[in-house]
Formats: C-alpha cells, sequence, structure tokens
C-alpha cells in the first residue's frame, strides 16, 4: 500500500513527460504541414520526369521501341559524331556571348536609372521593359522575322538609303542573329535581377569614395561590384541557363546555321529516338549543374562591416 502511494507521483510526471514529448514532436510535424502540397507537385511534376529521363537515358532503342538494357551507348553514340558535339560547343559559346552581351547592356541601363532617375520614374521605365512579356514568346520571335528578314526593316532602309539595291541575306539564319534575339528576350531578366541589387545598395559609400579623390571607374571597380557580385551571379544564372535549352528563338530566326542542342533533342524525340534524346538533355542539365556548383561561392552574401 505504501509502495503504491509512493510509486504513483513517479508515474505521473512521466507521463506527463512522454505526452508533453508526443504533443512537441506533433507540433513539429503540424508546422511543416504546408510543405506538402508543394512536395507533391515538386516531385510529381520535376523529380519523376527527371528520374525518367536518367533512366531512358541509360536505355537502349530498338526498332523505335525502348528496351530495358542499361548501357552507356546513348553518350558515346553522342560524343562519336562530330556534329553533335560542335553543336554542343556552338551552344554552349553563344549562350556565353548572350549572356555577356545582356549583362553589358543591362547594367549601365539599370546603373543609370537607379543612380540617375526618380523613382516615380523608375517604375515607368521598369514597366516599359517587361512590357513585351505581356505579349506571346512565339509573336516576339517571329517579329524579328521582320526586321531581319529579306522585306525587314533593316534591309528596306538600307535600300532606301542606297546602300544596296538588293536585300542582304546575311543578318538573317546565322548565330549573330540568334544572339540579337536570346539578348532582346532575356534582357529584362537581367535588368530586373541587377535593379534589385542596386536598389540595395548603400551609395553613401560610393559618395565617400569620390570624395576621398576615387574616379568614377575606380568606384564602380572597387566599391560597387564586389557588393553586387551575388545580384550579378544570379543574372547571369537566369539568363545563362534559360538560353542553353532554347528551341524556338535558334529555330525560327537561326535555321540550318543557328541550331543549338534543344533543337537536336526535339530532333531526336521526333524521330522517336528517345533514349538519345535523353541523354543530350542530360547533358544541358549536367552543365547547368556545373555551373551552379562554380557560382555558388558568389552566392553567399557577405556583411558589409565584416568584408
Amino acid at each position: 500500500m505504501t509502495r503504491d502511494a509512493t510509486s504513483a507521483p513517479a508515474i505521473l510526471p512521466a507521463a506527463e513527460t512522454a505526452g508533453s514529448r508526443g504533443r512537441s514532436r506533433l507540433g513539429g510535424l503540424t508546422q511543416y504541414a504546408g510543405f506538402v502540397p508543394a512536395l507533391v507537385l515538386f516531385g510529381l511534376f520535376f523529380v519523376v520526369p527527371l528520374g525518367l529521363i536518367v533512366a531512358y537515358s541509360f536505355w537502349q532503342t530498338v526498332d523505335y521501341n525502348v528496351v530495358h538494357i542499361w548501357t552507356l551507348d546513348n553518350y558515346r553514340y553522342f560524343f562519336s559524331v562530330s556534329t553533335y558535339v560542335s553543336t554542343m560547343w556552338a551552344t554552349i559559346w553563344v549562350s556565353v556571348a548572350a549572356t555577356a552581351a545582356t549583362i553589358a547592356i543591362a547594367f549601365p541601363f539599370t546603373y543609370w536609372l537607379v543612380r540617375y532617375v526618380s523613382r516615380a520614374r523608375q517604375r515607368l521605365l521598369l514597366v516599359l521593359v517587361i512590357l513585351p512579356f505581356w505579349t506571346s514568346y512565339l509573336l516576339r520571335v517571329y517579329s524579328w522575322l521582320n526586321i531581319l528578314g529579306d522585306g525587314g526593316a533593316i534591309n528596306r532602309f538600307l535600300q532606301w538609303a542606297h546602300f544596296t539595291d538588293h536585300p542582304l541575306s546575311f543578318f538573317l539564319y546565322d548565330r549573330p542573329a540568334v544572339i540579337l534575339v536570346l539578348v532582346y528576350l532575356y534582357f529584362p531578366f537581367a535588368v530586373l535581377t541587377l535593379w534589385v541589387s542596386l536598389e540595395r545598395f548603400d551609395w553613401d559609400q560610393f559618395k565617400a569614395a569620390m570624395d576621398l579623390g576615387a574616379r568614377p571607374r575606380t568606384a564602380i571597380t572597387r566599391i560597387l561590384l564586389p557588393q553586387m557580385r551575388a545580384g550579378i551571379t544570379t543574372a547571369v544564372i537566369f539568363v545563362f541557363i534559360p538560353i542553353l535549352g532554347e528551341y524556338l528563338a535558334p529555330q525560327l530566326v537561326g535555321g540550318a546555321q543557328g541550331v543549338m542542342i534543344g533543337n537536336l533533342i526535339v530532333n531526336f524525340f521526333t524521330g522517336a529516338q528517345y533514349t538519345r534524346g535523353a541523354a543530350a538533355a542530360l547533358l544541358i542539365a549536367a552543365m547547368i549543374i556545373v555551373l551552379l556548383i562554380i557560382f555558388r561561392r558568389s552566392l553567399e552574401v557577405e556583411d558589409a562591416t565584416n568584408a
């Protein structure tokens, strides 16, 4: 009787502790319940398709049928064809050139916008920058056919000014035309990303450097650009990665001379060569992963007081 009376108070705190632990665990799980729809959506529309592409890239296609035999022949075949390898390298340098041109144009524009334009006019100009997004992507690309084509605005102007008596065809269906159109398409992405970074910059540091005798170019390279590293890196990622997988712009304005790896992937799939198309698609994914690894440290924002 005495043993029961003395052990009961010891059992009650233990039960209360176990109950509180259970409630805390349940509370810890419920706070992540909002992530469940996103996880389901992410799993169904990204993880599962990516897993299928990886599997297909290591399978074989025999008589237009996918055979579940694991092999590396799809990758060997891709790198054994010189046309495919040259197209992959062309895709890389076109993407690099278009990204560099986009950043080189967007940075001075955004710098002028943030530093010399009032906030009210900044928003108006930003609306004008993103205004092309309100129209169809296909329509924006097709419009360049009317600008660069034989009967386009450029050729009409040259003929009107008597610089030439016949249309010039080198404006269209070549890689420079592809780069020009890609710069036009992704310029708003670079501007918006750089604008967010420049908007947060402390311009008092820039003015202090100027007061201490630094030239504008020196202040930009030693004060502004180091603190904008994360913003510039983000702009490069937002522009470079979509360009790697571009299909429509090279198809319409590049023609046979402006083919990129995205066009090869479409050709593989339309020809029922699903396994080779999956291997080519994974090569793009591998390039993107390498890019993100290289730029990972640049995306880490440092404290300005500790820099």
